[in-house]
């Protein structure tokens, strides 16, 4: 297996390949899908990202707007006076990866500015298109995400991936951002139907042809539900395991999960099968 090195900020770097990395979410907002509100006071969300950290998270990714279908808007200030404290303490005492999950230039900047190492834009750079020179310029880790939101899909789930990711990579490469600090997110859930998510997990491996590593997030998805009738969000982490599973074996590098501790042991159990050659394997 190919392993490689992520580029992120504050001169830190992550392997991508032998191991699968785990992405820990950490929602500071009241109107998350799933856990809005557990989270949104500062005492309670440095206690979960702690928690996070001790089951395996090898990132905790700090969003203070929800992105879920129908959420409100928030304010840029409001969506810093929520993450910048979080990510500032978490900096101060732990020695965690942390990613800040804005589509927002100045939150962005801000973000990377009190220690975060990595800036995720579900919107892909297309959103506000100067949060790629904050990527640049700081040397920040990028997670680029596929969206359907607010505009006319292609029919073909690979094809309308391409041609959305084509535009974001150009962007990137118009900023300067170092290519090994970019990982792609093929957006599952942002204005998909569940059998395009499903479509999509078959097909994941065309997604190679881009040239950069892949990040997927299904976890307590709408489709996921859908596959396994769990109609409760938080009743759908042993379903998102067995998806992160089916992605690690077709290629995903990453995974943003809600519950750490069930995603690092089915993911322990899909690497083992990816990296097993002969009994010497197992006495290392």
């Amino acid at each position: 297996m190919t392993i490689r090195s992520w580029k992120l900020a504050h001169g830190r770097s992550l392997a991508l390949g032998e191991r699968a990395l785990v992405m820990g979410i950490l929602n500071v907002t009241p109107d998350s899908f799933s856990d809005g509100g557990h989270y949104a006071q500062l005492e309670n969300a440095l206690a979960q990202a702690r928690r996070m950290i001790a089951e395996g998270a090898d990132i905790i990714d700090i969003g203070g707007e929800s992105t879920r279908p129908g959420a409100a808007a928030v304010s840029s200030a409001e969506e810093q006076d929520r993450v910048l404290p979080v990510i500032e303490r978490l900096a101060a005492e732990t020695g965690a990866i942390l990613s800040v999950d804005t589509y927002r230039e100045e939150t962005a900047r801000l973000a990377v500015s009190a220690g975060a190492h990595i800036v995720n834009d579900v919107w892909g750079l297309q959103r506000e298109p100067g949060i790629a020179r904050v990527a640049a310029t700081t040397g920040a880790g990028l997670v680029i995400m596929h969206t359907g939101r607010e505009r006319e899909k292609l029919p073909d789930v690979i094809e309308d991936q391409y041609v959305f990711l084509h535009r974001s990579i150009e962007i990137a490469r118009d900023a300067g951002i170092d290519e090994e600090a970019i990982l792609l997110d093929p957006g599952f859930g942002f204005a998909k139907e569940a059998y395009e998510n499903i479509e999509l997990m078959n097909r994941l491996g065309e997604l190679s042809a881009l040239g950069f590593p892949l990040l997927v997030g299904t976890s307590r998805k709408r489709f996921v539900g859908h596959m396994t009738g769990r109609e409760a969000a938080e009743e759908r982490d042993a379903g998102t395991a067995a998806t992160s599973v089916a992605l690690r074996l077709k290629g995903a590098a990453a995974f943003r999960v809600h519950d750490v501790a069930m995603n690092t042991d089915a993911l322990k159990v899909a690497d083992a099968m990816l990296n097993a050659s002969g009994e010497g394997w197992w006495n290392r």
